[in-house]
C-alpha cells in the first residue's frame, strides 16, 4: 500500500497497519526511510513558523532554516534511535515479547502517521502565530502521536505480528 494510504488507515486502526509492516519482515532501511521521511516532513513544517520569526525578529531567514535543518535531520534520528531502544527495555521489564526493530518501527511509523497534524501545526504557527490555537494544534498532535505509539508498541511487543 502507498505511504499516503498507510497514513490514513493508522488513523483508522493504527494496530492493523503496524501488523502488515512488521508482517512485510525487518528491514533496517525501511525503518530509517520512514523516520528520514517523518523528520523531513517536520523540517519542512517549520518554514512558515521560521518565516514568520525571521521576518518579525530581522534574523536571517536561512541560518534560522540551516539550524532547523541540522537539527531535524541529523540529530532527531539519533534521538528517536534512543527513545525506541528505552521503549523496548521498558516493554521487556513488563513482559513485552518483541524486537528491538519493531519496537523502532512503532515509534517511527507514529511519528510518519501523526506528521499530517506537524505540517497543520506548522501552518498555525507561522500565519496566526502563538495563541491557543497553536496550543490546541500541538496538544491534538501530542495525543494522535501518543495514541499511535501505544498502540503500534502493543502491536510490537505483544501482538501476533
Amino acid at each position: 500500500m502507498p505511504v499516503a494510504a498507510d497514513i490514513v488507515a493508522t488513523y483508522r486502526g493504527p494496530r492493523r497497519v503496524m501488523r502488515r509492516l512488521l508482517g512485510l519482515g525487518a528491514r533496517e532501511d525501511r525503518a530509517l526511510a520512514v523516520l528520514m521521511a517523518a523528520c523531513l516532513i517536520v523540517f519542512v513544517g517549520q518554514w512558515p513558523r521560521l518565516a514568520r520569526e525571521a521576518h518579525l525578529s530581522g534574523q536571517e531567514l536561512n541560518s534560522l532554516l540551516g539550524g532547523a535543518l541540522l537539527a531535524w535531520i541529523f540529530i532527531a534520528p539519533l534521538m528517536f534511535y534512543a527513545l525506541a531502544l528505552i521503549s523496548h527495555l521498558a516493554a521487556k521489564l513488563i513482559g513485552g515479547q518483541g524486537t528491538g526493530y519493531g519496537a523502532r518501527m512503532a515509534l517511527f511509523w507514529s511519528f510518519l502517521a501523526a506528521s499530517p497534524l506537524i505540517l497543520l501545526h506548522g501552518l498555525v504557527a507561522g500565519f496566526i502565530g502563538p495563541g491557543l490555537q497553536l496550543q490546541i494544534v500541538g496538544v491534538l498532535w501530542l495525543v494522535i502521536f501518543g495514541w499511535f505509539w501505544i498502540m503500534n508498541l502493543r502491536e510490537a511487543e505483544w501482538g501476533k505480528a
